[in-house]
């Protein structure tokens, strides 16, 4: 058995861009940067040191959320890793890329940057789907306008015995 799962945590390292296939498929390029803490051996300090994961996005899904993963923003993607191997100009070349299958803001409410940014967890809603093409929106419940009920007021003249209590 072979297991093929990624998590990883990180911000954006620049807007994501959407495309189109022929077919007309939706796809979503983005990078992620995911710190590494090492101890320098010169210096006995702890050290951050940054790796850059390219991640995709296919599906109705990439088009809905395009505009809220801007440059800087903290997600959170779990995924699988994928190898792509091409020819261009007669070199050969390679990547390894995370395949998003969920992504979930993690930036505060005031971190959003940018116009028409995403402004942390005020986005409701989520996304469900298995295979790359396969994905719906699924939004959040609407929530009530109406004020929480009161809770009932409680008579401190009265008293509570043990007996009162059913357990």
């Amino acid at each position: 058995m072979s297991i093929n799962r990624v998590v990883i945590s990180g911000n954006l390292t620049r807007d994501a861009e959407l495309r189109r296939t022929q077919s007309g498929m939706a796809i979503l390029n983005l990078g992620v940067a995911v710190n590494d803490r090492r101890r320098n051996n010169q210096t006995g300090e702890w050290e951050d040191y940054a790796n850059f994961i390219d991640c995709v996005l296919f599906g109705a899904r990439a088009e809905a959320i395009a505009n809220y993963l801007v440059k800087g923003t903290k997600v959170a993607i779990e995924g699988k890793l994928r190898w792509s191997q091409w020819e261009r100009d007669g070199q050969k070349r390679s990547k390894i890329e995370v395949v998003i299958d969920e992504i979930e803001f993690m930036s505060s409410r005031n971190a959003g940057q940018g116009s028409g940014g995403f402004q942390g967890d005020s986005f409701q809603g989520g996304f469900q789907g298995g295979n790359a093409g396969g994905y719906q929106y699924a939004p959040a419940p609407a929530a009530s306008a109406a004020a929480p009920a009161a809770a009932p007021a409680i008579d401190a003249s009265s008293s509570v015995y043990d007996d009162d209590i059913p357990f």
